[in-house]
């Protein structure tokens, strides 16, 4: 294995020994070759790929699940990668590695079990309303700490009882048996593909003390240009890709010599179509002296102002301008009263991305005009080129015997025979229409644009088909 591991691996070193940084997984005790083998893949891919951003601090967990990987990943921050060794399951003589991992961490650690969610489980667990205050210290540990492995031994639990204390209005369908699989390790979730635009880009800070309207503002103006940064650097493309396409076939057609490079330019990836400002108000102070944790946020929205997208100007200025014509409107809306309140966070987010035709994902909303700056390229073994010989298409009808007579097939011809094609393929045709007659086959389009049959009245070229029609007609005029 590659990194550090969970339980940490006392084996004897392999003979010869391993290079630096690696373990034997041999002695693991897990019985399972398969799993080892693909937790032993796992973990060099890892390695390979942090090699790969060593410019960058990556942290990584191995495992069989995302919930258990990412509390595996948690063990050697930050910049460290730990595998979860076997057993992943319980037997009569050996517990589960998952279980034991698992059992050691706070109910409010485990992904996917909010905090709300949380309090609810201490509470049935503890009997009474966890403490106000979590930091408060009893004997040396947490008043309101539980562990996973109390809430799995607790008496009655399981998928039911979790039912009955997180269902409810709002909640997700089968809620307990969702966090009852988080408990033993068990996450059916998928990893996600990578979205190339986000969802949407947030910037927030908390305040031990923000009571004041100049202190709100300059706060604003700090998360403004945290927020116009972001959106630069996540929301905005280069043309370098389509520019190195025009470059390559210029040199093509001068022989080598390209044609020069242009800057490139820069395009949205999507607009943010919606301007959120949250904040949190602090909770009174208990009679103890002591605060109780405030969780419940207020916010408000507008539409995203379309001076954040210009690119001409600097993120200082649009920061102003966004905090003055804006966010603060929005504050007053959120807090009308001018004093009285206290916050302890603010968050201001850019959200409802609209795609626009310089994004990239699954071929749908493109840019128009690098198609048609790629289509020279990209069609080039296309093209037709001129010829000195004339071709002459000559349609093989299909016939109910034989299906596979409808056909078309070419007959090149020399210039200078061009009439001599010609002559060849009207008497093609009219066999082929003789032939066709005399099966019962049907009639080709083909032939109401032959017009050979001269009306004696009118004088008028008539399709073969309705000489009889035509024939009628005049007799009814006279």
């Amino acid at each position: 294995m590659s990194g550090h591991t969970v339980p940490v691996n006392s084996a004897i070193p392999a003979n010869p020994p391993l290079p630096h940084g690696l373990v034997d997984w041999s002695a693991s005790g897990g019985g399972d070759t398969l799993l080892c083998m693909r937790l032993m893949l796992g973990s060099h891919l890892a390695r390979h790929l942090r090699h790969q951003l060593e410019d960058y601090t990556s942290t990584v967990g191995i495992s069989t699940t995302k919930l258990v990987s990412k509390l595996v990943g948690n063990v050697n921050k930050p910049k460290g990668q730990t595998t979860l060794l076997p057993p992943y399951f319980s037997t009569a003589s050996c517990e589960s590695n998952v279980t034991r991992f698992l059992d050691e961490h706070e109910i409010g650690k485990i992904p996917g079990i909010g905090f709300k969610s949380a309090q609810r489980i201490r509470e049935h667990v503890l009997g009474h309303s966890p403490a106000s205050n979590p930091r408060l210290v009893r004997d040396g540990t947490r008043e309101s700490s539980v562990s996973v492995r109390a809430v799995r031994l607790s008496p009655a639990m399981g998928p039911e009882l979790l039912e009955k204390l997180l269902g409810g209005p709002g909640a997700h369908k089968g809620i307990g048996a969702r966090v009852w699989g988080f408990l033993n390790g068990i996450d059916s979730t998928e990893v996600s593909k990578f979205r190339e635009v986000p969802r949407q880009i947030s910037i927030e800070n908390s305040y031990t003390r923000l009571d004041t309207m100049v202190a709100v503002e300059k706060q604003l103006e700090v998360l403004s240009m945290s927020l116009l940064s972001r959106l630069r650097e996540d929301l905005l493309c280069h043309d370098d890709d389509v520019d190195d396409i025009d470059e390559a076939h210029s040199r093509d057609k001068n022989g080598g010599k390209g044609a020069g490079s242009t800057p490139s330019t820069r395009q949205w990836l999507a607009y943010p179509q919606t301007l959120r400002l949250t904040t949190r108000p602090r909770s009174a102070l208990n009679p103890e002296g002591t605060r109780s944790r405030a969780f419940n946020r207020t916010s408000r929205s507008c539409d995203m102002p379309s001076v954040v997208l210009q690119l001409s100007k600097s993120t200082d200025e649009l920061s102003e301008r966004l905090v003055q014509e804006f966010l603060i409107p929005l504050f007053h809306k959120l807090h009308p009263e001018k004093s009285g309140w206290d916050l302890s966070l603010m968050n201001i987010c850019a959200t409802n991305m609209s795609m626009t035709a310089a994004s990239f994902t699954d071929g749908a909303g493109r840019d128009i005009s690098k198609m048609f700056r790629r289509q020279q390229h990209v069609l080039k073994d296309c093209e037709i080129e001129e010829s000195t010989d004339a071709t002459v298409v000559v349609e093989n009808h299909a016939t109910r015997d034989d299906p596979d007579r409808g056909r078309l097939y070419m007959e090149p011809h020399p210039a200078n025979d061009y009439r001599v094609g010609l002559a060849r393929t009207k008497g093609a045709q009219k066999e082929v229409e003789q032939c066709q007659l005399d099966e019962g086959g049907w009639q080709s389009d083909d032939q109401f644009a032959d017009l050979d049959n001269i009306c004696t009245t009118c004088k008028l070229p008539v399709p073969r088909f309705a000489i009889a029609a035509h024939e009628r007609f005049h007799n009814l005029l006279d």
